[in-house]
């Protein structure tokens, strides 16, 4: 027997939290195949089998807490499970009656039974999910239990708190279905599998699947995110009739709210048969599960204000002369660098300038240590239909005006199109958020932990201003500086702010570097 052991979990990192074992006990598991993944307050660890045998033993369950050398379960080595299993997958097909016989080998026999005929299946397996993510939210899946299917095609989308993982068929063959949408599901964890189809009586299932998929819209089926497959079904929508904008032919959410609009105008006598029904037929509350960005965001939100000593200093900034120089180059910048110019890399450049100045503002605290950053990497909070991302712009410090708008152009669109990778998402050393994309007049910014400092860009508006004695109008915009009081003084935020100020009223010092 091979014991399964926590294994160390890192510096100063004392117990784990057991997430879901991949097998249960009396399955039969291969050396190095993982079978339960721990969760820490840092990382999650995969742990996998010390030896080829049958798992005989699970001693710590879901949930439990362990620390590290802990027994986590059992492994009788060798291989007596695995024939056995193989003699229940012949007769489980043909004959229902003969799978429960087994005892230890019934559970995995009624998953892989379709694969009998051509000697095994292929696990689909949830794949790694990225650094610090232990779990995740099964989609839709995009093909039914008993369809056939093709290698390398889309079947199902898994949402985790900070990116959507696309799943397709590891192989050709007949799709079985073991994690049903909604259900959470650990790196490891096996979601489905795929019995073969091409030798002996093979053909015989797949051709008794073949009929049904002309109904599920068969392999022809557009790939849905997880945003419009709720649009979809909610509103009854057929995906094949939907006008496809997105990338790589992806129906989006606007492609799927657009056809809702239309819908009326063909169907107008359900609409008119009953007006006064909307109401009534709808409850008057609707719980609905956070998806795991939005309780990420939470958390992370509430945890940024229980940690850090945050306060908010304002200023204002008149904006005539970035605006002046923005409309008289525009034109000339777009056809040149094929990218409009806009206010971020303005703001960009200013906020570098400032952060290499003050650099208090651009460090993190580390227990009882301060690091401070000699890198600039800035993170620009975008809103998508499933929540906001922060997406990081690496070394902003030597980009000139184009590179920067190129950037923040691509990760938008990344963000928006769920594109995003994790390493695109860690990192930053500030961040910047624009409240005025949706007319925000003044806002006081939360932290992005572990960062010092946010600085919120707000509406411009036309105002009344004082100037050499004179009143005159200027587009004007409040400038927000939330910060960490810890490591960031009151005197060193309003000089940031102020200086920031200073370089996008007279744009040219920043790009003279002065």
């Amino acid at each position: 027997m091979a014991d399964i052991l926590t294994p160390a979990l890192g510096e100063s990192v004392t117990e784990a939290t057991i997430g879901k074992w991949t097998k249960k006990a009396g399955d039969a598991v291969k050396k190095d195949e993982v079978l339960v993944e721990l969760e820490t307050d840092k990382v999650s660890l995969e742990v996998v089998s010390p030896a080829d045998g049958v798992l005989s033993e699970i001693k710590t369950p879901d949930g439990e807490t362990v620390t590290p050398g802990a027994v986590l379960g059992v492994v009788t080595e060798g291989a007596s499970a695995a024939p056995s299993a193989e003699a229940p997958k012949v007769a489980a097909a043909p004959k229902a009656e003969a799978a429960p016989a087994p005892a230890a080998a019934s559970a995995p026999a009624a998953t892989p039974a379709p694969a009998a005929p051509s000697g095994g299946s292929v696990a689909i397996m949830t794949p790694t999910m990225g650094e610090s993510v232990a779990e995740g939210t099964m989609g839709t899946w995009l093909k039914k239990a008993g369809d056939t299917v093709a290698k390398d095609e889309m079947l199902v989308e898994i949402e985790t708190d900070k990116v959507a993982v696309e799943v397709s068929a590891p192989a050709a063959g007949v799709l079985t279905i073991d994690a049903e949408t909604g259900s959470t599901v650990t790196p490891g964890q096996q979601i489905g599998s795929i019995a073969a189809s091409g030798e002996g009586a093979a053909p015989a299932p797949a051709r008794t699947a073949a009929p049904a998929a002309p109904a599920s819209s068969g392999s022809d089926a557009p790939h849905l995110s997880p945003a419009v497959q709720r649009v979809v079904a909610e509103n009854n929508l057929d995906p094949k009739a939907l006008a496809a904008t997105g990338p790589k032919g992806n129906i989006t959410k606007a492609d799927a709210v657009a056809a809702i609009g239309a819908a009326p105008a063909a169907t107008p006598a359900p609409k008119a048969a009953a007006p006064a029904a909307p109401r009534a037929d709808q409850p008057r509350e609707e719980r609905v599960k956070m998806t795991r960005l939005r309780q990420t965001i939470a958390r992370r939100l509430k945890e940024s204000q229980n940690t850090a000593a945050q306060l908010t200093t304002f200023n204002e900034v008149d904006m005539t002369n970035v605006m002046a120089l923005r409309s008289q180059y525009k034109d000339v910048f777009e056809k040149r660098h094929g990218v409009k110019l806009g206010f971020m890399s303005f703001f960009t450049k200013a906020i570098v300038a400032a952060l290499k100045e003050i650099p208090a503002v651009n460090a993190e605290i580390d227990g009882t240590d301060i690091i401070y950053k000699n890198h600039y990497d800035i993170g620009v909070a975008v809103g998508t239909e499933k929540g906001l991302v922060v997406p990081v712009l690496r070394d902003a410090d030597q980009l000139s005006l184009a590179g920067i708008e190129k950037g923040i152009a691509a990760l938008g669109k990344a963000a928006r199109d769920g594109d995003l990778t994790l390493d695109q998402l860690q990192g930053g050393t500030f961040t910047i958020t624009n409240g005025g994309t949706y007319g925000s007049l003044m806002s006081t910014p939360i932290l992005n932990a572990p960062q010092s400092g946010i600085l919120g860009m707000h509406n411009i508006v036309q105002r009344p201003m004082a100037v050499d004695g004179q009143v005159v109008i200027r587009p004007m915009m409040y400038l927000a500086l939330s910060y960490d009081h810890r490591i960031v003084d009151g005197k060193e935020a309003v000089t940031f702010l102020v200086r920031v100020k200073e370089l996008l009223e007279d744009p040219a010092r920043a790009l003279l570097d002065l």
